[in-house]
């Protein structure tokens, strides 16, 4: 009888590559979904898809059931969304709503995908898993992955086996999801759209490539430690390099744009007003226009000594990303 492992988040940019790489290798995934016409959900053998919410205890342990292992990819990953304490309720109640139903249905590990935003900016040095956050908690997608985290200790100190990974800033082949800024930025760069470096283009993030950070899940799955984090990364990037770089893999060299972080705060001040005002998603925050200012760099030596974990070069990630957008999406 082959292993069922249940997947939270299937139509997600994680969740989805993940429950085609486990059902590749022969176990069946219940993944759940909060319907089942979603554009982005993959059609396998092994997969039988669950309607449900991390918000609905009753459909999250019928969609358990019998599963020996768990894998949390869901999360609200937006950069904005109307009712704030949404955040909460989903990243939080609804991580809280998973661990409660593994421990009645006696899950025996779960693999739980955080952020590397619980530590926020950098500023000298890589962020390691034990170092404290330098810095409060201004985007509420970070702060609730942090409370999120602490529901998992408290779930670990009384007996759940979970183990924690904390992707940096994810990029690869797969749809263009809400959380998948990176590919929207490429996107727009191969259609013309985005011609914009912040600043001097020197500030820099991790980029991590996504079938990378599937493959650190399932490792953690087998070598994590209970109650440890990993950071899944890749390479530390400034956007001089990330457009550098876009305009080789893509052969299409374009003029880029400088703007100040000072111009990029004063636009994201309007369309704060306009959202106000409208209630329209805004374009740009200004909690994210000051995160311009900082590095977010992060180290992944102790994923790599301890669950073999491996990175991509950028450069071939980017590439294959490019390869992928061209072929796959138009609109």
């Amino acid at each position: 009888m082959k292993t069922k492992i249940f997947v939270s988040g299937a139509s997600g940019f994680i969740g989805r590559k993940l429950c085609i790489a486990l059902a590749d290798q022969g176990y069946q995934v219940h993944a759940l979904c909060r319907k089942l016409d979603h554009p982005y959900l993959i059609q396998h053998e092994n997969v039988q898809f669950f309607v449900g919410d991390i918000l609905d205890k009753e459909s999250l342990r019928h969609a358990m059931r019998g599963c020996e292992q768990v894998y949390h990819t869901a999360a609200l990953a937006k950069m904005w969304c109307k009712n704030k304490d949404d955040f909460y309720q989903v990243n939080v109640i609804g991580t809280r709503n998973l661990l409660e139903s593994a421990v009645q249905l006696n899950v025996k590990r779960i693999v739980y995908t955080s952020t590397c935003g619980v530590w926020g900016p950098t500023f000298k040095h890589p962020m390691v898993e034990s170092d404290p956050r330098i810095a409060g908690f201004p985007i509420d997608y970070e702060r609730t992955k942090y409370l999120a985290e602490l529901e998992v200790n408290t779930y670990v100190q009384n007996g759940l086996d979970v183990v924690i990974v904390n992707p940096s800033r994810v990029f690869g082949e797969g749809p263009i999801t809400d959380s998948n800024t990176v590919s929207k930025m490429v996107k727009g760069y191969l259609k013309g759209s985005w011609r914009v470096i912040p600043g001097s283009g020197e500030n820099v993030a991790n980029y991590a490539f996504l079938d990378d950070v599937v493959a650190g899940h399932m490792a953690a799955m087998v070598y994590g430690k209970s109650g440890d984090r990993y950071i899944l990364g890749g390479e530390d990037i400034s956007f001089n390099q990330f457009f550098e770089t876009l305009g080789n893999v893509s052969h299409q060299h374009k003029k880029m744009i400088r703007v100040s972080q000072k111009l990029i705060k004063f636009f994201s001040h309007i369309e704060l007003l306009k959202t106000k005002i409208t209630g329209l998603a805004p374009f740009f925050l200004p909690e994210f226009a000051d995160r311009l200012k900082y590095d977010q760099k992060y180290s992944s030596h102790k994923a790599i000594t301890q669950l073999n974990y491996r990175i991509t070069p950028f450069a071939e990630g980017l590439e294959r990303t490019v390869h992928y957008i061209q072929k796959n999406i138009s609109a």
